[in-house]
């Protein structure tokens, strides 16, 4: 698959969006990358797990690092929801 967005895309972000509701699948976060401190990813929501745990994955799986690199996320790593992209 294409990856969603190219270099030099930006998106505007929903911090709000998982306060009263949970990510669904399909849904493209922003989260904390687990491993690498201030260094964000956008993927998208593509399996739900127990105990607010999500699988990422990135659009463009050749070469995207994701949650088969570093694992489920928590709900807590998630900084908000992709509402809008510019290119």
């Amino acid at each position: 698959m294409l990856p969603l967005l190219q270099a030099g895309d930006e998106v505007l972000v929903d911090a709000r969006a998982y306060r009263q509701k949970r990510p669904m699948l399909g849904d493209i976060v922003v989260a904390r990358h687990p491993q690498r401190s201030g260094f964000p990813v956008i993927k998208r929501v593509t399996v739900l797990l127990e105990h607010d745990r999500y699988f990422l994955s990135g659009d463009n799986t050749a070469e995207s690092t994701d949650s088969r690199d570093f694992g489920a996320i928590t709900l807590k790593q998630i900084i908000g929801h992709v509402i809008c992209q510019f290119p």
